[in-house]
């Protein structure tokens, strides 16, 4: 018999509010895959996420109608996108359960390091800005939520509050070519090293003939390995989230498909529990920005999280995941 497949709806409150250009959240909701074999249970997490059209309700539908799966290559005839990202990583921890093994070995990869991940500071006035910046000046790498006006003073708030700090910058397709084109070189001047998706995935046609001083990262405008030609001559970098991909399976690949045409590579996330981290941080090897910062910002986590020391992260102990 294949293993049983289940999805359950968990809310985790925020520590305050989180805002970026499109909207607020003081807690975040995820769906939670268990896959049972009677002997052994894997789990996965993902974020469903309304940008993407999806919703806890048409995810879990999505799981629950998947079909029988057994391996992570089963998986791999779902689509990409969150619900695919659940089921792939419960179906990896399964595996290594059912093995002995951690994931990484199983794929053949080194042994995870410890990385370093960037915080976020979500889009809030200058002076609050300043206060969270000032809060957290001891982290090597911040990255700013931006929203289109206001922006300049808010990122002079937060050097202001981070003098030592590096800066990567997040417009959440709050742009226009102009607003780039103007500030970037304010925003070099400012220590800023990338911003990321700066306009409208799908009307970013504009970057492909602009002078980019100020290296472009594509978020929303990368999902799996089939965007990645669209992207030539528009980007620098591209974001890798598993909540994009549809999983570990699809981000490792994403990740080498990406390095052999030139771009560099950031891994992100969702706002979730460090079961949604602990698959990333395999991805995240190696990768010129990391940004797994989800249970930073999380008033309550899982029972066994992963190990932060500062903006270090850790690779998951086996009671989490892998």
């Amino acid at each position: 018999m294949p293993p049983t497949l289940t999805a359950t709806t968990e809310t985790f409150p925020m520590d305050g509010t989180f805002t970026i250009s499109r909207g607020s959240r003081t807690e975040a909701q995820v769906v939670t895959v268990r896959v049972a074999d009677g002997d052994h249970t894997g789990h996965g997490e993902c974020v469903p996420y309304a940008r993407y059209g999806e919703t806890v309700e048409s995810v879990t539908a999505q799981i629950e109608s998947a079909g029988p799966m057994t391996t992570p290559c089963d998986a791999q005839a779902m689509p990409a996108g969150a619900a695919r990202n659940a089921v792939d990583c419960a179906l990896w921890d399964l595996e290594a359960k059912r093995s002995g093994e951690p994931v990484w070995h199983l794929l053949g990869l080194p042994e995870p390091q410890p990385v370093t991940t960037a915080y976020t500071l979500s889009l809030e006035t200058p002076d609050t800005m300043r206060a969270k910046a000032a809060e957290n000046a001891h982290r090597p790498l911040l990255k700013i939520k931006l929203g289109g006006e206001g922006d300049l003073d808010r990122l002079r708030a937060v050097r202001a509050g981070a003098p030592d700090a590096t800066f990567i910058i997040d417009a959440n397709e709050g742009w226009t070519p102009e607003t780039y084109a103007a500030l970037a070189p304010e925003l070099l001047s400012l220590g800023v090293a990338m911003v990321e998706q700066p306009l409208p995935a799908g009307d970013d046609e504009a970057l492909r003939g602009m002078d980019r001083p100020l290296p472009v990262c594509a978020d929303e405008a990368c999902h799996d390995r089939a965007s990645l030609p669209g992207l030539v001559g528009k980007y620098d970098m591209v974001n890798i989230k598993l909540d994009k991909t549809g999983g570990l399976t699809e981000a490792l690949a994403l990740r080498d498909a990406a390095r052999e045409m030139g771009f560099q590579v950031m891994i992100g996330c969702m706002v979730g529990t460090s079961l949604a981290m602990a698959p990333a941080v395999l991805v995240a090897q190696g990768a010129e920005i990391v940004d797994l910062d989800g249970p930073l910002l999380l008033a309550k986590d899982r029972d066994t999280p992963l190990v932060f020391d500062g903006s270090i992260v850790h690779p998951a102990k086996p009671a989490l995941w892998g």
